[in-house]
This record gives C-alpha cells, sequence and structure tokens, in this order.
C-alpha cells in the first residue's frame, strides 16, 4: 500500500465515499483513484419489531450514520495521520424497497416500514393485477396501497415517499431523488425510457380517482435518476449531520442514492445482459440482466434494473443469515462455558469449513431459516424450524450443512424458474456477502444450485464499495469521461481483479437436489407452526 499516495488522494479530496445501510451493518467505504478501498468504518444496528413491524426508528439512521463515519474518520487517521476535510464524491445506499412517507412539513408520518415486513398482502396481490406485472408486497407501491386499502388517516396528508437510501439522501442534500435500481423497487420502470412506466402510473391515478386524495401518485414519488447523473451536492446541513465534528467541508457532489441490489451488481460488475450476482447476508438475492422480457408474470420473480437502466429479473428471499447467526453465538456460548474464548469469525470460519464433510444430501436433516415471513414459501411469518428424522445422521457436519443449504433453499426455489421455465442464460454468477466470506464453502453451497459461482477478491465488501464505485463514476463523468457504466466497470474498476470461479459437483448438486425434495415438502410443517406457534 502507497501511504504517501494515498494520503495525498485524502488530503486532496480525491477520493470516494461509499455508505450502505445494511440489514445488521451500516457500513462505510472509502476509495482511492484506482478504487481500490483504503479506509472503512461500520456501526452495527438492529431493526426493531413494534406494534407487528419491523422498523429503525430515525434516530438509529441518524445515530448509525454519525458513528459509521466517524469510525471511518478514525481508521483514515490512524493509517494515514490525516483528517477527512472533503472528498471527491459520496454515495448512499441502503436496503431497497419499504416504506417511508413525509408530510409536507417533512414529518414522518408513520414509523419506517423496511423490506422484512410482509403485511401487503393485499395490495400487492391487487396490484399485480391491475398491472399485469408482478409487485412484490415488499414494493414502497404496494405499502403506500396497502395504507389506502386500510383507510390509515396518514395517507391524505402524504407528500412525499421514498426510501431509507433516498431519506438519507434527501437529507445530506435536500433532493429528493434516487438512482433508477432503488426507483424500480418503489414502482415498475420503463426500461425504454429509465423512467416509471407512465401508462402503470395513469392506470393506477385513474383507479385512486374516487379516494378524492389531494395527491397523485406520480408527485409523491422521487425524481428518477441513472448512474452517472448528478444528484445534488452536501448542504451545510449534511454536512453538520454527517459529520458533527464540523470538520467536513459543503459543497461535494453525491451520485444518486441506489438499493443494495444496485450495489451489488456494481461490486460484482454484473451489469450486462446475461450476468448475475447472488448476494446473501441478512437477506438473499439473485440478480440476472436479462438480455429479454421474461414471457410470464411470476410471484416468486421482480423486474428490477440496474443502476443503469437495463431490465433485472430478481429472485429475492427475506431470510437467509440471521439463522446461522443464531447458532453461531450458542456455539460462541458453549465455548465460552468451557473457557474458550474463540473470536466469531474463527467460529464461522470453523463451522463453515465442518460443513463441507456433511453428507451431500445432508443425512435427513432439514432447516428452515424463516425468522420473518417468505413470500416465495407463500409464509407471511417465520418460525426458524429445525428438523431431523429419528434415525437421521445428526452430526455437527451435516448439523451446519443443512443450515447452509436452507439459507440458499428458497433461492432455488426461485432460481428454478428463470433456469428451467424461461431458459435464462447466466454466462457470470458472482457471490459477495458475509456467507462468501469464508473461503470456498459459500461457493461450494451457492454451486450446488447447479451454476458455476465466482467470488472476488472485494466480496466481502459488498455494497458500501459499490456505492463508492458508483460515486467514483459521477467523478469520472464530471471530468469528461464518455464511458458507458458497464464499460467503466469492466476497464478501469475489474480489468485485472482476480477472480476465484467453481464449477458445481456433480455429487453436491444430486444431494442438494435430494435436500430440496424434502425441503418443498416440509413446508406444510412450517406453516403448520406459524399457524400453531404464538407468543
Amino acid at each position: 500500500m502507497d501511504i504517501e499516495r494515498i494520503k495525498a488522494s485524502i488530503k486532496a479530496g480525491k477520493t470516494a465515499l461509499g455508505i450502505e445501510f445494511g440489514s445488521t451493518r451500516i457500513k462505510a467505504v472509502l476509495v482511492d483513484e484506482t478504487f481500490a478501498p483504503v479506509a472503512s468504518g461500520s456501526h452495527d444496528w438492529q431493526n426493531k419489531l413494534e406494534d407487528g413491524i419491523w422498523t429503525y426508528s430515525i434516530d438509529d439512521v441518524v445515530n448509525g450514520l454519525q458513528s459509521c463515519y466517524r469510525a471511518l474518520c478514525g481508521d483514515v487517521k490512524s493509517k494515514y495521520g490525516v483528517e477527512i476535510e472533503t472528498l471527491g464524491s459520496i454515495g448512499i445506499s441502503a436496503m431497497m424497497h419499504g416504506y417511508m412517507v413525509f408530510d409536507a412539513s417533512g414529518k414522518l408520518l408513520v414509523p419506517f416500514r423496511t423490506w422484512r415486513n410482509t403485511c401487503t398482502g393485499p395490495a400487492a396481490e391487487e396490484l399485480s393485477s391491475l398491472f399485469s406485472f408482478n409487485i412484490p408486497q415488499r414494493w414502497s407501491i404496494a405499502h403506500l396501497y396497502q395504507a389506502v386499502l386500510n383507510n390509515e388517516p396518514h395517507v391524505p396528508q402524504a407528500a412525499f415517499f421514498t426510501t431509507l437510501a433516498g431519506f438519507v439522501h434527501w437529507k445530506l442534500t435536500g433532493k429528493k431523488v434516487l438512482g433508477v435500481g432503488d426507483a424500480s423497487g418503489m414502482f415498475p420502470i420503463d426500461s425504454t425510457t429509465g423512467r416509471y412506466d407512465e401508462k402503470m402510473l395513469d392506470t393506477l391515478e385513474k383507479h385512486l380517482a374516487g379516494k378524492n386524495y389531494p395527491w397523485k401518485v406520480r408527485d409523491l414519488l422521487p425524481e428518477v435518476l441513472s448512474a452517472g447523473d448528478p444528484a445534488g451536492t452536501l448542504t451545510s446541513e449534511g454536512a453538520a449531520l454527517l459529520d458533527p465534528s464540523g470538520k467536513l467541508k459543503a459543497g461535494i457532489p453525491l451520485c444518486p442514492p441506489e438499493g443494495d441490489a444496485g450495489t451489488g451488481m456494481t461490486a460484482t460488475c454484473a451489469v450486462e445482459p446475461k450476468t448475475g450476482n447472488v448476494s446473501a447476508g441478512t437477506s438473499i438475492f439473485a440478480m440476472i440482466v436479462l438480455e429479454k422480457k421474461l414471457a410470464g408474470v411470476y410471484p416468486e420473480i421482480d423486474m428490477v434494473t440496474t443502476p443503469d437502466g437495463y431490465p433485472v429479473a430478481m429472485v429475492h428471499c427475506n431470510n437467509c443469515s440471521s439463522d446461522i447467526d443464531a447458532w453461531i453465538k450458542l456455539f460462541r456460548e458453549f465455548a465460552a462455558l468451557i473457557g474458550c474464548d474463540v473470536p466469531k469469525p474463527k467460529v464461522y470460519d470453523l463451522l463453515y469449513e465442518k460443513a463441507l464433510e456433511g453428507a451431500a444430501d445432508c443425512g435427513g436433516l432439514i432447516s428452515f431459516n424463516y425468522f420473518s415471513g417468505e413470500p416465495v414459501a407463500e409464509l407471511n411469518e417465520g418460525r426458524p424450524l429445525f428438523v431431523r428424522l429419528p434415525d437421521a445422521d445428526f452430526s455437527l457436519a451435516n448439523f451446519m450443512r443443512t443450515n447452509l443449504y436452507g439459507a440458499v433453499a428458497t433461492l432455488k426455489m426461485g432460481m428454478n424458474i428463470l433456469l428451467e421455465k424461461e431458459k435464462v442464460v447466466v454466462d457470470k454468477l458472482v457471490g459477495h456477502g458475509g456467507l462468501f466470506k469464508t473461503p470456498v464453502v459459500g461457493q461450494r453451497v451457492m454451486a450446488s444450485l447447479g451454476t458455476s459461482v465466482s467470488v472476488m477478491e472485494t466480496a466481502g465488501e459488498g455494497g458500501a464499495w459499490g456505492i463508492a464505485l458508483l460515486a467514483s463514476y459521477l467523478s469520472a463523468r464530471s471530468s469528461g469521461e464518455q464511458l458507458s457504466f458497464p464499460a467503466f466497470l469492466k476497464q478501469k474498476v475489474f480489468a485485472s481483479m482476480p477472480v476465484s470461479t467453481l464449477n458445481p459437483d456433480p455429487e453436491d448438486v444430486k444431494g442438494f437436489n435430494a435436500y430440496m425434495e424434502r425441503f418443498v415438502k416440509a413446508i406444510p410443517v412450517e406453516k403448520s407452526a406459524v399457524d400453531n406457534i404464538q407468543l
């Protein structure tokens, strides 16, 4: 690492900062002119279930933003001995979807309803029928329309609604905008225009006409921008919000705020047709950039876009690592009980690697990792559930392999539609997120779905690095760069990036398919648990 060069870049304000609000961690990544991460900071947080709604408070958002940035500044100070006073560009990203609705004065009308909520079933079903287009329960428009169906008193007061990334960007810049990828999780996008689908907007406006609301849906939505478009600058109030110490100067340009799906595509260079990525953390989702539209409409498949507007088929599952995390915590408690203080990352590595010693079909064990509802499995609530046959091979290796398979099993259900029914071609599938931090294990589990999986050295950096790259692209475009966004990533960022690719092991694929047969047959058991196990 060239300390002096990086130090000079920081002092000259030639770095780009990306901040992403994940489900359990807010992370900041600072990149230099080579697009390499040179510093980072993070803040752990958790959603709360309040009055039946999964939410984060505004105070949690602001405190987390400031804590994360403060940690980044501390990392910069310790590594390079300098303070951050300005930056070349900033990007904000967050979990997609959800519902943050405000009145004309900017007051939040109801607590933030996150993507994790599965309380919009009637709205999602009605809108999907109205548009002949799948509207998932997570989407912002489903939340707004469900509030309409519920006759919630806040609805007539609505003046603006947005995502978490859009909210933070608004507070930093004063601009009510969204990147097209994040916007595609609010309302359907017309990929020919890169804007909201006008026909669907007209259809919904006519449908709502009898309600006599003092607003139109198109006026509530944030403006849509594409990768590389200017999205405002850091205001004095925004600088004070991000950095209460007062060191950070106003005037820094920001790129369009994006969702975690778009930053995942960016961080894996999966933004061209026939490329895709799998993001595996608290939730798990696969994004496949399409050559053409799908023949059918499927409730398991979301249609969203890349950060520059290409159509993308998205299989999104609400649950991935939360149940594994709970088991890891339990194993650490036992280790402490017998006097072993084992660092958490080592526990993950040891148990993940142990999983590869297990039987390819997990020996008769089944794991449902459903902490929350799972629309792909038609469940509005979840109950983490572990089941085994009396004569199953109940070993540690099989137990861990079962939990890893359980983390990706629901994704497999949706991917089967794309790969087998729609015959979608995927030349490259790149994995990133926490599941891939332990070398080989996450790759091998994901390859069990039957597709080669690649992992880059930056797999653990995830979306914070992705939004930093989008901020870097804004700087490049502002300096006269003419490359398209995909070309910029391929030629400037990933040209020499080391990549590890793992092909499917036939025995793993056979074993995983056998596991999936048991898993799908056992879904009624999970549904019964939801119906019969209550607080």
